[in-house]
């Protein structure tokens, strides 16, 4: 009998689920208030009034301060979205990392690395709780070591050195977290937690997005409120052009770990509202915005957006975003609403590719790029300039006045095999040749839907829907042309309709969750 061998002493590491953890370091976004200078419209006043007070500055403006990207939690997937039968591939700042449930079903996190012939786990299969790799069958366990080996002679005991390392898992608040470095050095306290996704009535919907740019740019895009009336005229909500207007920032917190404050628009929107919202940004890549008042019958109303942008790579990004409200919501199907939030993606996708594309090539930081304006780029700039003190602890960044390339350059997989087999390893989802699965990061379906289990379903149910309407329609059209009688003939007639109809109707669902929006004037 085969003895299996420890785990490697080096990089154990802990994927039990988190439990009990302590409040500090807690990332609320839920700021005092108080009353601003008067104005003449009382209800900019109103909006005004949201403003969060000045507090005192923790760090300085300029310089450098310690920072280590690996003594982080990333968020890197939505709880209730990851496959339990089979492993889930991701990266950060290009580390390949695969996750999957145990033999106990916990949650663990492994380098996407056989050490057998370097072949990803992310490939192979869960078999009884272990991740096999399918190329020559060796399987570990959660904790990183080996405990088979098929081509090991009778007797022989598995090398110590065949194991791989492991990073510490927690799963808080329906988000999967991954801890970089040491687990001895895991610091629970950077763990962010949002007291209202606990309030009572409090209704959350969350989706994910894989986006062809890097990090700093989807960030820099997130917390920029005055782009949405332009890009996203009467997509977003909050998207009308006669909207457009100067607002205002006030950044009322700095930190070596980030900064916080204010913004809202300065004039009444086109329904008369001028809304104030508080901000929050807390490394390594979380920002929220949260908007609290009262209603016409005087209840209190908050509504929360977190967004959590993992830095998976060079032109590469994740965004896990949660949208909260105690508002009662309309019995809207998710994949519909999902399909807005890709066309949102999709109006800003060519500005921001072409952006990262200009910022790689400057090789610098972008105070000679960019002409900001305060009424317009406040959170951006601070962005930037939080970037500056902290990017040299980053592989790779671009700040404000200064910046550092990648050491290395971008893979880009080209060949057919490849690209069949990164789908398999980078999405939890089977690829095939097939347009709709084709490797493309601005594919609507690559980008959103297989990491997303509602929107699978509806798509695999208006396929089949769409099918069997289709044979239908063709049952009932030669039932009725075959009719004697002219009132069947009818009849048939009118259920073939109906069922074209139907088969009308699933395909247009079906294309929204695999074809992408293109706006007119681009539309050649």
């Amino acid at each position: 009998m085969r003895t299996p061998a420890p785990s490697c002493p080096k990089y154990r590491s802990s994927g039990r689920f988190l439990k009990g953890l302590p409040l500090s370091g807690r990332c609320l976004g839920n700021l005092p208030r108080k009353k601003s200078a008067k104005r003449t419209n009382t209800t900019v006043r109103a909006a005004l009034a949201e403003r969060p007070p000045k507090l005192e500055r923790k760090s300085a403006e300029d310089g450098k301060v310690p920072y280590n990207w690996q003594t982080e939690w990333y968020p890197v997937y939505i709880t209730e979205q990851m496959p339990k039968d089979r492993p889930m591939a991701f990266t950060l700042f290009d580390t390949p990392l695969v996750l999957f449930y145990d033999g106990t079903g916990k949650l663990s996190c492994v380098e996407d690395r056989c050490p057998h012939r370097a072949a990803k786990l992310s490939e192979g299969q869960i078999i009884d709780g272990k991740l096999e790799c399918l190329y020559h069958g060796w399987q570990f366990e959660g904790d990183g070591s080996c405990s088979k080996i098929p081509q090991l002679t009778d007797g022989a005991a598995i090398p110590r050195a065949a194991c791989v390392r492991t990073y510490t898992v927690r799963d808080r608040q329906g988000v999967v977290w991954v801890w970089m470095g040491k687990e001895s050095e895991a610091d629970e306290s950077k763990l962010p937690y949002w007291n209202d996704l606990d309030m009572e009535g409090f209704r959350v919907d969350s989706h994910i997005h894989d986006l062809p740019y890097d990090s700093g740019i989807l960030l820099e895009n997130l917390m920029d409120p005055a782009h949405i009336p332009i890009s996203h005229d009467k997509t977003d909500p909050n998207g009308r052009r006669e909207d457009a207007q100067a607002l205002w920032f006030d950044v009322t917190e700095r930190t070596d770990r980030g900064f916080a404050g204010g913004f809202g628009m300065t004039k009444p929107r086109a329904d008369g509202t001028v809304p104030g919202f508080t901000g929050r940004f807390v490394a390594p890549c979380v920002f929220n915005s949260r908007r609290e008042w009262v209603d016409k019958k005087g209840n209190k109303v908050v509504s929360l957006a977190l967004i959590l942008c993992p830095p998976t790579g060079q032109g590469k990004s994740r965004l896990i975003i949660r949208f909260g409200s105690t508002l009662k919501m309309p019995p809207i199907p998710k994949f519909f609403i999902h399909s807005i939030g890709c066309k949102v993606f999709e109006q800003d996708m060519g500005l921001l590719s072409s952006q990262n594309e200009l910022l790689v090539k400057a090789n610098q930081g972008v105070k000679d790029l960019y002409l900001p304006l305060k009424s317009s780029d406040g959170w951006v700039i601070e962005y930037r300039k939080w970037l500056d003190k902290v990017g040299h602890g980053m592989p790779y960044y671009t700040g404000y006045s200064t910046f550092s390339p990648p050491r290395a350059p971008a893979v880009v997989d080209q060949a057919p095999v490849g690209s069949v087999a990164a789908i398999a390893a980078n999405n939890p989802a089977f690829g095939s040749l097939g347009a709709q699965y084709a490797l493309d990061p601005t594919n609507r379906y690559i980008r959103h839907v297989v990491h997303c289990k509602d929107c699978r379903k509806s798509l695999k149910t208006a396929q089949t829907l769409r099918s069997a309407a289709l044979v239908l329609a063709a049952i009932s059209g030669l039932a009725g042309i075959a009719a004697a009688q002219k009132s069947a003939r009818i009849w048939g007639a009118a259920g073939a309709g109906a069922c074209l109809l139907v088969a009308w109707g699933a395909a247009k669902v079906a294309e929204l969750l695999t074809t992408n929006f293109v706006r007119d004037h681009r539309k050649l």
